[in-house]
This record gives structure tokens, C-alpha cells and sequence, in this order.
């Protein structure tokens, strides 16, 4: 397998996981959490300006470790934006494939 096979593979996973998290709504689950009315879109919303902000710091400190894991927090909650909003990973991949 590749790296990019890998890279969708794990993609494909967690968008899985988020849309199972959104049908079951455990209550254990950060993920659920966001899909309630407690929080929402706007928690969303404001936690990507939120993970941005620290990217960007991160960036301008040269941190790999720390930039790695916060442009997956930005992934992450990203996905579960495109999720709230009935879109798919490949909505997503659609337009990535447009910008080649």
C-alpha cells in the first residue's frame, strides 16, 4: 500500500467513525457532542478558527509536532463539518481532484 493509499484509507476511517458517532450519539463521545444541540455548529465552527489559530503559531514557531497535530485537529473537525452539513469525503476528494 502507498502513502496516499494509506492517507485515504485513514480518511475514509474517520469520516466512518464520525458518521457512526453522528447516527449512535454516545454519550461518552466528544464527536456525539458535537452533533447535539449542547453545541453544535458553531462549536465546530469555533473550534476550526480555534485550531487555525494555533497552526498558524505553530508555523511561525517552526514546530513540526506541534503543526502535524494541530493540522490534523483541523482535519478532524473539518470532517465533521462536511458531515453536519450532509456532504461526503468525496465531495471533498471532488474538489481537491478540480485544483490538480
Amino acid at each position: 500500500m502507498t502513502e496516499t493509499d494509506e492517507t485515504a484509507e485513514i480518511l475514509d476511517e474517520l469520516f466512518a467513525v464520525i458518521e457512526q458517532r453522528k447516527e449512535t450519539l454516545p454519550e461518552d463521545s466528544y464527536t456525539a457532542s458535537l452533533f447535539t444541540h449542547e453545541k453544535g455548529e458553531n462549536a465546530v465552527l469555533e473550534k476550526l478558527g480555534e485550531e487555525m489559530t494555533e497552526l498558524i503559531l505553530a508555523a511561525k514557531d517552526d514546530d513540526e509536532t506541534e503543526l502535524a497535530h494541530e493540522a490534523a485537529d483541523i482535519v478532524y473537525h473539518l470532517l465533521v463539518l462536511l458531515s453536519m452539513k450532509g456532504m461526503d469525503i468525496e465531495d471533498l476528494r471532488a474538489e481537491l481532484a478540480t485544483r490538480r
